[in-house]
Order: structure tokens, then C-alpha cells, then sequence
């Protein structure tokens, strides 16, 4: 009983400690930028997985859900990167997605 209460105490501390990349993903959003994709792609999980949990800050939309949206954007490959109204098609580095935002990666 006493390690299943250990056990659910440190999910609950690891749930609530920042993600690594928090600071870049809310910047990222701040400067509107927005990743368009899809569950089954295998491209857009691998971003998610870049960015671990603080890939809940990227402003994501998910074309499965949004496929009216994702057409009036114009894309047509997945994941796609929008950053000030241009379009970046297929996975972006951090470093990338840096140079194009100001943002930091790190802080």
C-alpha cells in the first residue's frame, strides 16, 4: 500500500514540473506561430516527441479534426509550420524554428 502511495506521489510531482522546452513552445505561440497536422502522421509525432509535455504550448491543429481549416490554410503536407503567414512543410529543428522566431530555445 505505502509504495502504491509513493508511486502516485511522483506522478503527481512529475506532472506538475515544467516541460524542458515550456519557455520556447510559449514563445512560439506568443509569436503565432502554428503547426498543422495529423494522429497517424509519423513526421508530426516526431515534433511532439521534440518537444516532450511542453508540446502542450505549441498552438497545434489537427487536421483530422480541422481538415476545412487545414484546406483553407493550404496545407497539403503534414506537419506544416506557419510562421508569419509562410508556410514551412515537414519536421522543423528547434534551431529552425529559432532563427525564424527570435525565440530561445532554452532559458
Amino acid at each position: 500500500m505505502i509504495i502504491l502511495v509513493l508511486i502516485i506521489a511522483a506522478i503527481v510531482v512529475y506532472a506538475r514540473l515544467p516541460g524542458k522546452y515550456d519557455y520556447f513552445a510559449k514563445c512560439l505561440t506568443e509569436k503565432g506561430v502554428k503547426m498543422y497536422g495529423t494522429d497517424s502522421c509519423s513526421h508530426c509525432q516526431n515534433q511532439k516527441h521534440d518537444f516532450g509535455k511542453s508540446f502542450k504550448y505549441v498552438d497545434f491543429t489537427n487536421c483530422n479534426y480541422a481538415q476545412s481549416v487545414c484546406n483553407l490554410k493550404g496545407i497539403t503536407g503534414y506537419p506544416t509550420w506557419i510562421v508569419e503567414e509562410k508556410s514551412y512543410p515537414g519536421e522543423q529543428s528547434f534551431q529552425r524554428l529559432s532563427e525564424l522566431t527570435g525565440c530561445l530555445i532554452e532559458k
